[in-house]
């Protein structure tokens, strides 16, 4: 995994400020997996979102990630998920030392982070532990198209979007915006998925936001934190108070009022 989520204030940010996964996506996932549901394996954790949901599911999870500022955001009163702090490039060796032995894992997750890790070194480690047959691999993420339920706001939002960009690589940017669906996957389909292993998009993660929360949420993002590394302000106070005029137009001169703000999620799912 790229050597990522290592400012503090960032990582800070990024705790508070995304959203949490739906129930019904974790519920789907489960469906899916078949027979045994011991240990679930959390790739590039974060700050635990996803293992958190996951706890309740799975008799163990183990959650990962390279940044130990990430790690240190995860909540600890789970007494079934053990958080790790990886290397950035994780050996097989490695692997079955620091996360699970070999055909011991049922179902590997990825939230919205598939896109900073190596992808074929990361495939390569889900078959190295995964149950034979039937274990499950679930990757997801929301993309760019964030419903903000107003129309001058996702003005705003695009207009921001469109000068973080230059920030991002374009590869990365594209695996973002497609749902992942240029991933070559090598993973058989589930059963009962009509989309084989092609992106599911039938998710929706939803926050109640205000206006400080959504530029927090913004201020989250890898190509922001590198723009402002680099000198340069994408979210200036120009940019603010528009955004705070836009949204008590189009709330009866609420401020203060939040809004639902909906995150589109594409998942892939298959199964070795």
């Amino acid at each position: 995994m790229a050597d990522l989520y290592r400012n503090p204030e960032q990582v800070k940010g990024y705790a508070s400020y995304r959203p949490s996964y739906p129930p019904e996506l974790f519920n789907f996932i489960y469906s899916k997996t078949t027979g045994r549901r011991q240990l679930a394996w959390d790739v590039a954790t974060g700050s635990g979102q996803a293992a958190v949901s996951l706890s309740s599911l799975f008799d163990a999870v183990v959650a990962t990630d390279s940044s130990p500022e990430q790690i240190s955001h995860a909540p600890t009163h789970l007494p079934n998920v053990r958080f790790v702090v990886t290397p950035p490039s994780l050996t097989i060796p490695d692997l079955h030392r620091l996360v699970a032995p070999p055909g011991s894992v049922d179902l590997i997750t990825v939230a919205t982070a598939l896109h900073w890790l190596d992808i074929p070194a990361f495939f390569s480690q889900a078959h190295a532990v995964l149950r034979r047959p039937g274990g499950v691999v679930a990757v997801w993420g929301y993309g760019f198209d964030l419903l903000i339920g107003s129309r001058r706001v996702e003005e705003i939002y695009r207009r921001i979007r469109e000068t973080i960009s230059p920030y991002c690589e374009k590869d990365v940017r594209d695996m973002v915006q497609e749902g992942y669906a240029g991933v070559d996957f090598p993973f058989e389909a589930v059963e009962g998925v009509e989309e084989g292993t092609a992106p599911v998009r039938k998710f929706m993660a939803e926050r109640e936001m205000g206006v400080a929360e959504l530029i927090g949420l913004w201020q989250t993002s890898t190509p922001y934190q590198r723009a402002r590394k680099a000198g340069v302000e994408l979210i200036t106070e120009d940019v603010v108070e528009e955004l705070k005029r836009a949204w008590v137009e189009e709330d009866g001169g609420e401020l203060n009022k939040k809004k639902m703000v909906r995150f589109p999620i594409s998942l892939r799912i298959g199964k070795v």
